[in-house]
């Protein structure tokens, strides 16, 4: 089951990146993420804004993108960043249970 929000230390353990950038590209990209604050002013994530950020760190830190070239990215050909980006995290994924099964023989 999918959780309703997602705090801004789970997002950045999900990306394996610190909260000091998710917090960054939250502000850098106000029109692609506007995430819930909590009376604490704590903020929490949509499961959509998560793939959102998913996307982000994809065309950033693997294609080397420039933070303007990946918004102008996102915003002109979303669907096939989210394609990719969702192939990869099932590769991912994929290679952790596989790993599992070799350890396990």
């Amino acid at each position: 089951m999918e959780k309703l929000y997602y705090s801004i230390g789970e997002v950045a353990n999900e990306l394996g990146e610190s909260v000091t950038l998710v917090r960054y590209w939250t502000n850098y990209f106000p029109q692609l993420l506007d995430p819930k604050r909590n009376a604490r002013g704590n903020r929490y994530y949509t499961p959509e804004q998560l793939d959102v950020l998913r996307q982000l760190h994809y065309l950033i830190k693997e294609c080397g993108m420039t933070l303007d070239g990946a918004a102008a990215r996102l915003k002109s050909d979303k669907k096939d960043v989210s394609n990719r980006t969702l192939l990869r995290q099932t590769l991912e994924s994929l290679r952790k249970e596989l790993e599992e099964v070799r350890k396990s023989l």
